[in-house]
């Protein structure tokens, strides 16, 4: 499941879509104030232990408050498809419906993921967009991303974009037929909510994203296949994902050797690494002992 990086409950409360993120970024905030701010510090590990320990039980209660939040917004989403209010299309209908009935399909992704590939005649206003932001708020909240998995995955920290609805209101009245689309299908449920709550009452929902999409489905254009928009970081060099398995099947040892040698080079990389800091220890050591 892609992970959205706001409460899944600011989506239907207007009044807390400008409060994304400070619950958890004051908590990293204080941390790094204090550090900064107090000079008694480096001298009362104990009361750095207390504060650390602090954070990362308001950090837990974050995240369960984010789990109970998303529970929630499955039920909201389950029931507005149960009930007829988002209808649900494949990738292949959708690129019928595109090609064929000229529907609009309204492309929510983040910029990371519309840069490597986009369909054709697809309408681009991302829900979450990359957060290139760096202060106090947004820093601990951008390394604690990048440790719990963003080198892996490769995906950036995101945030809601305040101006989703007024963009959207923009280029498409409220009758028109919108196909909405992300690279998994869970933003574009989200963006679903948010538009049918805002007034527009004839939405699709692609189901699985585009990467439930094969290549005939739609009409693409970019320098990557369109399941590869969502990967990124250390497992693509490596050729670790699910999708590049897929294709290595498809395509043969040729592809699967290219990963295998960037493996053995990150193998070689690391040993280097590992024996020159063992000599400039050494190296250290004896200039401290004569």
């Amino acid at each position: 499941m892609e992970a959205l990086s706001l409460p899944i409950n600011t989506l239907t409360n207007s009044s807390a879509k400008q409060h994304i993120y400070l619950s958890a970024s004051s908590n990293y905030a204080s941390l790094s104030s204090s550090l900064q701010l107090n000079p008694s510090l480096p001298t009362r590990p104990l009361t750095l232990r207390k504060s650390a320990v602090r954070v990362q039980a308001e950090n837990e209660d974050f995240e369960l408050k984010q789990m109970r939040d998303m529970a929630a917004a499955r039920k909201r989403w389950e029931a507005l498809i149960r009930d007829g209010k988002i209808k649900v299309l494949t990738p292949r209908e959708a690129g019928y419906a595109v090609q064929l009935s000229n529907k609009p399909l309204l492309d929510v992704r983040p910029s990371n993921e519309h840069k490597k590939a986009w369909v054709r005649a697809s309408t681009w206003i991302p829900i979450f967009d990359v957060d290139n932001k760096l202060d106090f708020g947004t820093i601990p909240r951008k390394v604690t991303s990048f440790v719990m998995g963003g080198w892996w995955s490769g995906m950036p920290t995101l945030s809601y974009d305040s101006q989703f609805l007024a963009k959207v209101e923009e280029k498409f009245p409220k009758d028109a037929e919108l196909i909405v689309v992300c690279q998994k299908g869970l933003r574009s449920l989200a963006a679903c909510e948010l538009l049918y709550n805002a007034g527009y009452k004839n939405l699709f929902w692609v189901q699985g994203g585009y990467e439930a999409a094969e290549e005939e489905d739609l009409i693409v254009e970019g320098p990557m296949p369109l399941k590869f928009a969502g990967i990124g970081g250390v497992s693509e060099f490596l050729g670790w994902t699910d999708q590049q398995r897929a294709a290595a099947a498809k395509e043969g040892w040729g592809y699967r050797l290219v990963f295998s040698a960037r493996l053995i080079g990150l193998i070689l990389v690391v040993d280097a690494l590992y024996i020159g800091a063992q000599q400039i220890g050494r190296y250290l050591q004896d200039i401290r002992t004569h």
